[in-house]
């Protein structure tokens, strides 16, 4: 008990210590908890013989991260990405598992364990990849959608890839069967329904167990949550959202599978009832903590002396991998219309193998369809591709910084009128801007760099210009020398506060209405010499504030009188903590700025405290 203990801590302590790290360096926590593993593993030597103990904890993150990934595809909003999931997503599976099934053949692998080897590489990392496309920003472009409806495709076909490997199993030469169980896998009881059973047996069994999974997510769950909540114990949902994935889980190894499959299937099942959020809110910290430490246990696995006895060409089978996947994916994104940048982040972001690789080696290999030399082997692949994946999205922002975007590299339109207020920036603020001003009868010029948006306006009966707002000689042309008012309405911050000095510089006197991004984008504005700053969520916040005040005893007077002094006071805080406010130094460490900070919080304060005193000495 005290070295499982001891084993334990040295886990969590490495995942503490190895995750922000890596998260900071901008690698993900994925590789964070592999890099923890491989250090606290094959480098320091520190977990031993309670490895094989911890992955049964370990093992199942995986069953409840399919079970949420479940929840979270609702049937309907499967139907609506049918056509990208079938005909991209499907693709990519089919010709990378083909693509790289022949390559391992044509290494002397028969086709068994070619066929298995292709479909367990042709799965990319989910987690990797979305986190990294979130921070970076690129999930709404046209390659990052095309890599999550891949990734979803690839979530789903973990399932049939899992019924179809022990039919794999009957048909595998002899001489690969009867190998020992590696170290990472889901094992199963020692005694399964299907022992004995032939490969068509285990699969009727397989498509029972489905169903009965199916059936019991339909009928009993809505009475056992039924119950629950006449407990009002919080507690129990937590108990009953962990016996339904632990139940789920004994049902699938009883037959001889792997428990993700029934995960997987309960949560679609669920994914429409009215429990799904509780389940989610429940299982989420479960789910996190131990796929991180099924993580861990892989890294912490992973024979190293497989590695170091043929590094060079474990290293040229990685990146063989990669580009095999990637030239699939780039013929792929060709065919459905990606371009450009979207194309090269496509491609890129999906050439790794992924951590479901590591599931389905394990399962492969516990049937005898992969001898366990070549799964090791195949461990260390996989964990190469996931360790290399940083640096292909280094190489897309080096080849995103050298491309040139067809929409903003076609020619500034001539720009044939005039009028007294200029809007740079027509999306989803400077609209609204333009909107209300010209429904008021005074005359706009509209400025945008995104021909989209351009061409959106002009469908709606709106003329605007397309051109960088920025450029000193599209302003011109805009009438900056006689207009009254120019609104900075960009997305780009950068490019907002350049054109705020710009014109401050050549007008002194045209009055500056500036969109902010956040409270330092104000400062930079304020000494950019913006009239009006106007941050992107102040006024509705402020509103959302106005709404609270008048349902917790305030009357609707009080509280718009309430939200007019917040208003005023912010406008002034702003100017005055922008005279103390330094770039060079963070916020938290700038003393003249936070007891400023301070100072004006106190008065405003005061002056809200001011206007109730005064209320409560009016006669009734």
């Amino acid at each position: 008990m005290e070295s499982f203990l001891y084993q334990a801590s040295i886990y969590l302590a490495a995942a503490v210590i190895a995750v922000p790290f890596a998260a900071r360096l901008g690698l993900g926590s994925v590789l964070g908890y592999l890099a923890a593993g491989i250090i606290i593993g094959p480098v320091l030597g520190l977990v031993g013989s309670e490895t094989e103990n911890l992955q049964h904890f370990a093992e199942f993150g995986i069953v409840m991260m399919l079970f949420l990934i479940g929840l979270e595809l609702e049937p309907r909003a499967l139907w609506d990405m049918r056509h990208r999931m079938i005909g991209l997503g499907g693709a990519q599976i089919v010709v990378s598992t083909l693509a790289l099934m022949g390559a391992a053949m044509a290494l002397g692998q028969p086709w068994e364990v070619g066929l298995a080897i292709g479909l367990t590489l042709s799965l990319s990392s989910t987690a990797i990849v979305l986190q990294t496309l979130s921070e970076k920003g690129l999930m709404q472009t046209g390659g990052g959608r095309g890599a999550f409806s891949v990734l979803l495709t690839q979530d789903i076909a973990v399932i049939p890839i899992l019924a179809l490997l022990p039919l794999l199993a009957a048909s595998v030469p002899t001489r690969w069967q009867g190998g020992p169980i590696p170290t990472h896998g889901s094992e199963g009881p020692a005694m399964s329904l299907v022992d004995g059973l032939p490969g068509w047996g285990v699969t009727l069994v397989t498509i029972a167990a489905i169903a009965a999974v199916i059936l019991s997510g339909i009928y009993l769950t809505r009475p056992l949550f039924r119950y629950i909540h006449a407990a009002h114990m919080r507690e129990m949902y937590t108990a009953l959202a962990l016996l339904i994935v632990v139940a789920i889980s004994f049902l699938m190894t009883l037959v001889g599978l792997s428990p993700a499959l029934g995960a997987f299937l309960a949560g679609v099942v669920l994914a429409n009832t009215e429990f799904r959020h509780e389940l989610e809110s429940d299982l989420n910290p479960f789910k996190g903590l131990l796929l991180g430490l099924f993580f861990i246990t892989v890294g912490a696995g992973i024979n190293f002396n497989a590695f170091f006895s043929d590094p060079d060409g474990l290293i040229e089978l990685a990146l063989l991998v990669i580009l095999t996947k990637g030239l699939v994916l780039y013929v792929l994104g060709r065919i459905f219309g990606l371009k450009g940048r979207d194309r090269w982040l496509f491609t890129l972001s999906l050439a790794q193998a992924g951590e479901f690789g590591f599931v389905l080696l394990a399962f492969a290999t516990q049937q005898s369809v992969i001898p366990t030399d070549i799964s090791e082997k195949l461990m260390v692949i996989i964990a190469l591709t996931m360790l290399i994946t940083p640096l292909l999205f280094i190489f897309y922002d080096f080849l995103s910084a050298r491309m040139r975007d067809p929409k903003r590299d076609l020619p500034a339109d001539t720009i044939d009128t005039e009028g007294p207020v200029i809007i740079a920036g027509i999306g989803r603020f400077g609209q609204i801007v333009n909107r209300l001003v010209r429904a008021s009868g005074f005359r706009t010029v509209v400025l945008d760099s995104d021909m989209d948006k351009i061409q959106l306006m002009r469908r709606f009966g709106f003329k605007s210009f397309l051109g960088d707002p920025t450029r000193p000689e599209l302003l011109n042309a805009a009438g900056l020398g006689k207009a009254r008012v120019l609104v900075a309405a960009m997305d780009n911050k950068d490019s907002i506060t350049r054109l705020v000095a710009y014109a401050r510089r050549e007008r002194p006197d045209i009055h500056i209405v500036a969109r902010a991004h956040d409270r330092t984008h104000a400062y930079q504005l304020y000494r950019a010499g913006a009239d009006d700053i106007v941050r992107e969520l102040f006024d509705s916040s402020l509103r959302a504030g106005r709404y609270v005040l008048e349902n917790i005893g305030l009357s609707e007077f009080e509280a718009s009188n309430a939200a007019k002094t917040f208003y005023t006071h912010d406008r002034y805080a702003v100017q005055q903590l922008a005279e103390v406010w330094n770039p060079d130094i963070p916020a938290s460490q700038n003393a003249a700025y936070i007891n400023r900070t301070r100072e004006l919080q106190q008065e405003l304060e005061t002056a809200l405290l001011n206007q109730v005193l005064e209320k409560d000495k009016q006669p009734a």
